[in-house]
């Protein structure tokens, strides 16, 4: 019986090692350098910059000032596409889940305007804050960050305040 477990286990691992070295092979062959050659992709001067969308934000710093913990804040970044070519936003992230924003899925022509809405929730936090929201779209840098700041003031402690 030992021999045929050492006789299977021999087998198993001869079949591993050679569909491991023919994966290895046929990968090889499949994977070219084609994109690292790319000139577009290698740096910003081999892409027509002049033609491209680009975000024209009145504020890109928004303060909130002073607000009580537990509170909502909504504030809306206005933007205008000042490039030559449609701005299109694929993604925008709040630098924690209390920092939602909202973007236009739809392109954004050239001289047309656009809004960001940025909803954050000071449950939980204290102290001065800033969050930052990352849009990611189709301009050179393909990053653009705004963010908000403000107070968040705790509630007083009750046998204090008597």
């Amino acid at each position: 019986m030992r021999k045929v477990i050492l006789f299977a286990s021999g087998l198993l691992i001869l079949t591993a090692v050679a569909c491991n070295q023919s994966a290895k092979e046929s990968s090889a062959e499949e994977i070219t350098t084609d994109i690292i050659n790319n000139p577009a992709s290698a740096s910003d001067d081999a892409v027509d910059t002049e033609n491209l969308p680009a975000f024209d934000f009145e504020e890109e710093v928004m303060d909130f000032g002073e607000i009580a913990q537990g509170e909502k804040v909504k504030r809306v970044f206005r933007f205008m596409n000042s490039g030559k070519s449609d701005l299109i936003i694929s993604d925008a992230k709040g630098s924690c889940g209390c920092t939602v924003p909202v973007w236009p899925k739809n392109p954004i022509a050239p001289g047309e305007k656009g809004e960001i809405e940025v909803v954050f929730d000071s449950n939980g936090k204290q102290g001065r804050q800033h969050k930052t929201i990352t849009l990611v779209a189709n301009t050179i840098p393909n990053t653009k960050v705004i963010a908000i700041k403000g107070d968040i003031k705790t509630p007083e402690n009750s046998t204090n305040a008597k």
